[in-house]
């Protein structure tokens, strides 16, 4: 029997030891190794009741050759060649560092980095942080794989600290790749993609296709008396608080696959098969059609950073900017041939619509507060200004004299009759970062965080949003969870890992030293609190009452953003600027209803030219 008649046999139910056993075999049998891995092992190893995935299937086997796509492929597409379809071993490159006072090159590492790295004299909470950073990583069968949560030698109850989440662990990655190395985060972006979930099923508990972890955990499994091995257990959320799905753990996926390709000059990564077909079940199962009218993507609460029930839910602003970052991402880095056609095509009718709507209906400053006060309620035609049926007693009394006559922001979360007026830090910063809004939009927002320096940054920066839900707005909204009490954790806390997000945006726009200012503060103190998660009260003076020590993504944060800084041209590479073609798109109307198409002349107004 040909080894493609026993996979497809065994795939038809959850793998036994003899079956593993079989499946080794298949590497001596007639069926290209990786291919067979690819497109048979795959689906039984996604089993519902096979979550554990074995290491057996995940040690390096490289082929002779590189493995050409047009070999296994049915369409006939121009392609290119990759190393293997399946592997771990990054092709052997170099970094160059130039001295900043001698300006003579140093050749060692293993990533090549197109751009010149400075050397600098680390201060020691630098020295500290790289320590620490450096011990929170998780190793799989002898390779690194990512960073634990936290690392707390004190901590006896570490919960999911111990995890590695994908989320958390972008930051450590950028560290990583900041300073050239980058073989944690190819193994990273490999394994996690491993645990993506590639099959469709019936059962309401299993993850929908596409989905990716929200974490995963190395485990030592028990075979025999006499033998164990290593398997990663992910987390789709069944385990976590609220038992919520991570939606933007697929989205910050893509974003670190552009990076990691943009930042080593590897492109082989995002080139492959599996890794291609990993980038279009994420934007497939965010793209599907359902209920929804809008081209905002719909979430549950709880379903992203906010992990816990703050109102949130519907089309909070940092999943729209996420979205966006991902939808620009997977553009890029997408094969465009006769299979990825419709979703190329889907993807820049979703960044039009999506980019309008933003920068239209989730802006706000002084003059659109003045025209929601004058607000009509109860239109009922498709001219309607008041599209959303917003009420003007909505307004909040704190904004009228909170925002600054030459600032604004987005909003945290636009629905009918209700607009969430609370400013969301990661969601505008990432606006600025991705250009989801405006250039004009962007100087605003920050013009915003200069002016209300005390509220946002206060004594640690910087407040995850603002203002914290107080009194019966706290009980109802967050259902008195005492954790997001006002003015801490995910209730207007101080998140120092927000730094690098914000280091970022202000370098984008020409204005490092706000960044610089907000690094310096935070270095004052991280080192000395033991690398907090987070700080309560509202200037953010004190160190959060449940909050973890030696969080691995504050770490990083830190030491991201003194990088960033230091080397102006990689962080060029990490930021989007304005796509001036999607502003010549528009799919907002149908053309076979007799409606008008919206106008594109008041988004092209708002650009700044420069």
């Amino acid at each position: 029997m040909s080894a493609i008649h026993v996979l497809r046999k065994l795939s038809r139910k959850p793998p036994s030891r003899l079956h593993r056993n079989l499946l080794a075999s298949t590497f001596s049998m007639d069926l290209p190794p990786d291919l067979a891995r690819t497109t048979l092992i795959r689906p039984f190893l996604n089993h519902p009741t096979h979550r554990l995935i074995p290491s057996c299937f995940r040690q390096s086997r490289p082929l002779p050759n590189p493995v050409s796509l047009r070999e296994f492929s049915t369409s006939v597409v121009e392609t290119k060649n990759f190393e293997r379809v399946v592997g771990l071993s990054p092709n052997p490159l170099v970094i160059e560092r130039i001295h900043k006072d001698t300006g003579e090159s140093v050749s060692g590492g293993e990533i090549q980095i197109e751009e010149s790295l400075v050397v600098r004299e680390e201060s020691e909470a630098e020295k500290e942080a790289w320590r620490i950073l450096e011990d929170a990583v998780v190793r799989y069968c002898g390779s690194p794989v990512g960073t634990v949560a936290a690392n707390d030698p004190g901590d006896k109850l570490p919960l999911n600290y111990d995890q590695v989440f994908i989320r958390d662990f972008v930051p450590s990655a950028l560290a990583f790749l900041l300073k050239g190395e980058g073989e944690i985060v190819r193994n990273f972006l490999l394994h996690t993609l491993q645990l993506q979930s590639w099959e469709k099923t019936v059962d309401c508990y299993s993850p929908g296709q596409g989905l990716m972890p929200a974490s995963f955990k190395v485990r030592t499994v028990a075979l025999d008396e006499n033998t164990t091995e290593e398997v990663l257990d992910p987390d789709f959320g069944e385990s976590a608080i609220g038992r919520v799905a991570p939606v933007d753990s697929g989205l910050w996926w893509i974003i670190l696959l552009r990076a990691y390709g943009k930042l080593t000059g590897d492109f082989s990564l995002q080139e492959r098969i599996d890794v291609q077909t990993g980038i279009k079940l994420i934007m497939n199962l965010c793209l599907a059609d359902g209920f929804d009218m809008f081209p905002t993507l719909l979430v549950t609460d709880g379903s992203c950073m906010i992990d816990r029930r703050m109102g949130i839910h519907g089309h909070p602003l940092e999943i729209q900017s996420l979205f966006y970052s991902a939808l620009r991402c997977s553009r890029e880095m997408l094969s465009v041939n006769d299979s990825s056609n419709n979703l190329v095509r889907a993807i820049n009718n979703r960044l039009s619509a999506l980019s309008f709507h933003i920068r239209e209906y989730y802006w706000v400053d002084i003059k659109k507060i003045n025209e929601i006060y004058r607000y009509k309620t109860e239109e009922y035609s498709t001219d309607a200004t008041n599209k959303f049926n917003i009420y003007p007693e909505q307004i909040p009394p704190w904004l009228m004299d909170w925002i600054p006559e030459q600032g604004g922001y987005l909003l945290g979360n636009l629905q009918p009759a209700h607009m969430d007026f609370r400013f969301f830090t990661l969601g505008n910063f990432w606006s600025v970062v991705s250009s989801l809004s405006t250039p004009k939009q962007n100087e605003a927002i920050l013009n915003l965080i200069e002016a209300k320096w005390d509220d946002i940054i206060g004594h640690m920066p910087l407040k995850i949003c603002y203002p914290a839900l107080e009194y019966d707005d706290w009980r109802i909204i967050t259902g008195s969870d005492p954790k997001n009490t006002p003015w801490s954790y995910h209730n207007s806390g101080s998140w120092p890992t927000l730094l690098w997000q914000f280091t970022l945006a202000c370098m984008k726009m020409g204005r490092p030293e706000l960044a610089e200012k907000a690094l310096a503060l935070a270095e004052k103190r991280l080192m000395a609190d033991r690398w907090p998660e987070y700080y309560d009260t509202r200037s953010g003076k004190f160190i959060g009452k449940q909050s973890r020590l030696y969080q691995t993504w504050t770490v990083a944060g830190f030491l991201t953003s003194k990088l960033l800084l230091a080397n102006p041209e990689m962080a060029s590479k990490l930021f989007w600027e304005e796509d001036y073609e999607l502003l010549d798109i528009c799919v907002c109307g149908l053309s076979k209803s007799g409606r008008k198409k919206c106008s594109r002349v008041a988004a092209k107004t708002q650009i700044l030219v420069r």
